[in-house]
């Protein structure tokens, strides 16, 4: 079975979620094999986001690697959605409130 392909939206939503975590397990001096090992994920999973072969990681896989890094998903959230409000150059309602 095939996936649905992703609006462009979407797509970039994933590049802000890979970049984020991409930047955190740099700065933190991990290898991706240290962090995929204490996350319980495969390596190949942790390359595969990093590389943006996967646009769409399971939730409980970024759980765990933000864990892992010391990101709240909380964080993560409003990393990506930042972005979105400054791409559009306006607050959404959920902003506001």
């Amino acid at each position: 079975m095939s996936r649905k392909r992703l609006d462009p939206a979407a797509q970039r939503r994933g590049q802000i979620l890979t970049s984020r975590l991409t930047q955190a397990r740099r700065l933190s001096g991990r290898s991706a094999e240290s962090l995929a090992r204490s996350a319980g994920v495969s390596v190949e999973t942790v390359r595969s986001i990093e590389k943006g072969r996967t646009a769409t990681p399971e939730f409980f896989t970024v759980a765990a690697l933000a864990t892992e890094l010391g990101l709240s998903l909380d964080e993560l959230y409003a990393f990506v959605r930042s972005d979105r409000s400054a791409e559009s150059g306006q607050a959404s309602a959920d902003d506001v409130s």
